[in-house]
């Protein structure tokens, strides 16, 4: 476990979450906002898992976590930094499943994601990326005291970089 609050843990996604993965990334309603195409079969999750999230904590010891909610302990989503080449940045990633959105969960495990990035990973910058009309997104950047600093393109969309100093 990387740390938990009063509703979720937040911890390394493992093989056994490769389903959760594939659902995460085929949901088409997630993906609004998510410059990629629909995962279509499981094997792309494993994929996903294999050769960039445990590439991932392998390179540089963090990565995109597994937001489990204790109440149905189900994942739910992730949540969690990754190192983004494009940028020389960290970026605070996060997505969750449509029947937790709307209750706060998307900033609870963003603050205490953040909490940790200091003492456990040493990180004293990061930005998100958040592509334009994403405004629930853009509600938990600033929630977390993050300020846009630019507009940028990723992957062939407009988005706005948010950054925040600790």
């Amino acid at each position: 476990m990387i740390t938990e609050t009063e509703r979720l843990i937040l911890r390394p996604f493992t093989q056994a979450d490769v389903p959760a993965l594939f659902m995460m990334n085929s949901i088409k309603e997630m993906l609004t906002y998510i410059p990629m195409e629909p995962l279509t079969e499981e094997s792309q999750a494993t994929e996903l898992f294999n050769n960039v999230i445990l590439t991932d904590y392998a390179k540089y010891g963090f990565g995109r976590w597994a937001v489990q909610h204790k109440q149905d302990n189900k994942v739910i989503g992730f949540c969690g930094p990754k190192f983004l080449p494009e940028f020389n940045k960290v970026e605070l990633g996060y997505r969750y499943f449509p029947e937790y959105w709307r209750q706060g969960i998307g900033f609870e495990a963003a603050q205490a994601t953040v909490n940790t990035f200091k003492t456990q990973f040493n990180i004293d910058l990061f930005i998100a990326l958040i592509l334009h009309g994403n405004v629930a997104s853009e509600g938990v950047a600033k929630k977390l005291n993050m300020s846009i600093v630019e507009q940028s393109d990723y992957m062939g969309h407009k988005v706005h970089v948010y950054q925040r100093t600790l």
